[in-house]
């Protein structure tokens, strides 16, 4: 073995590891939300970044709305990993207000096209004053590029 394969057997192990680490450490870490309120709605937005629509796992427990994606690296026929960088296992979660009364049985969530999961809940006051179902009722919206995702307690 020469020098220079040395060097480049060494170069690639580091690299791997490092790849390695970073995916750890986006494992490891809560995927970016924001909480937004309206008066009818709590909005909860989370960067989900690769995700498909199966990937998707979204739980409401005691005021707190949890998320987690179980994504896949996609095969690519001629290539070969050399930076394993992208987490494949991420979760996120998000506080309501203390005073947040909903119905987390008509929430919807959304995720678009470009990897950003919506789940919206009703505040329970919007409910009990909407008289119909179109509160609960649920929708894709093709054209808008995002697909629905199921909303478990």
């Amino acid at each position: 073995m020469s020098l220079k394969d040395l060097s480049t057997s060494v170069g690639n192990a580091i690299y791997r590891q490092i790849g390695r680490a970073n995916a750890h450490l986006q494992n490891q870490r809560s995927l970016p939300v924001d909480v937004l309120e309206n008066e009818t709605t709590y909005l909860v937005v989370f960067d989900a970044p690769g995700a498909e629509p199966d990937d998707v796992q979204v739980r409401y427990l005691s005021g707190t709305v949890r998320t987690r994606i179980d994504r896949f690296r996609q095969f690519h026929e001629g290539y070969e990993m050399r930076f394993p960088g992208r987490g494949t296992a991420l979760d996120g979660e998000a506080e309501l207000p203390d005073d947040a009364v909903v119905d987390p049985d008509a929430g919807t969530a959304r995720l678009s096209e470009t990897g950003t999961l919506s789940i919206e809940i009703p505040k329970r006051s919007a409910i009990d004053a909407d008289d119909t179902d179109d509160a609960t009722a649920t929708t894709d919206d093709a054209d808008s590029g995002t697909t629905e995702v199921t909303v478990d307690d």
